[in-house]
């Protein structure tokens, strides 16, 4: 079950440690690339704080963005700015989606965020919450996924077998750290694979984070997934 009001308590916690490690960085460093291909740290402290304006608008009814094309824009902007800057922005942008969280009074509500993809509203805040640990990760500076709370890595995991659920491109998988289990792919009578690990490694392979080295494979080879 959702629990709006934990994740957003989650969430404050997430994004505070993220304010407190990137702000040992320096300008230099901010200009140095992140793990992302292509992006620079800039580019996702940029990305964290206008992801959280468009959150707002999507809480308030509002098209998420008014284009891919002005997403990239904000971003390719706002990356060459110094730390002060980035931090300033990640703070206060979050401090808005406190702010809009904090007037909602309906969180049952379907709400549509990115390429027609709808949700309740309810879930919102466990988004923002994988934006923000995530992306802490991608920075490259000493956060890794064996960092992140068990219970956010096990539900992120659970989220994206979701996400690949019914795809007739991903084989029928099983999925499992040794303790839970997940299902993901194309719908079959039994699974065709069975990947086993680490519950970091899981996350990393199923977020485009690692590439499944680590993992423990039974039936044909690791599934390619498709990009996200």
């Amino acid at each position: 079950m959702m629990d709006h009001a934990r994740d957003l308590a989650s969430l404050r916690d997430a994004t505070d440690r993220l304010l407190s490690a990137a702000a040992a960085l320096d300008n230099a460093a901010v200009t140095e690339p992140s793990r992302l291909p292509g992006w620079t740290r800039g580019h996702v402290l940029a990305h964290l704080a206008r992801n959280a304006d468009a959150l707002v608008n999507v809480l308030q009814g509002r098209p998420m963005y008014t284009s891919a094309k002005a997403r990239d824009a904000d971003i390719e902007r706002d990356a060459p700015r110094p730390l002060d800057a980035h931090l300033a922005d990640v703070r206060e942008s979050a401090d808005r989606f406190a702010r809009a969280a904090d007037g909602i009074t309906d969180w049952s509500r379907t709400v549509e965020l990115r390429n027609g993809v709808t949700d309740a509203a309810a879930r919102v805040p466990f988004r923002r919450w994988i934006e923000v640990a995530l992306h802490h990760v991608d920075l490259g500076i000493g956060h890794e996924l064996e960092d992140l709370p068990p219970e956010f890595t096990a539900r992120e995991t659970a989220f994206l077998a979701e996400r690949f659920t019914g795809n007739p491109e991903v084989p029928a998988t099983r999925l499992t750290d040794g303790t839970r289990a997940w299902t993901t792919g194309r719908v079959a009578g039994a699974p065709e694979i069975t990947v086993t690990g680490r519950p970091a490694d899981l996350l990393g392979w199923l977020s485009g984070r690692r590439d499944g080295a680590a993992l423990g494979v039974e039936g044909a080879g690791l599934p390619v997934l498709p990009p996200l």
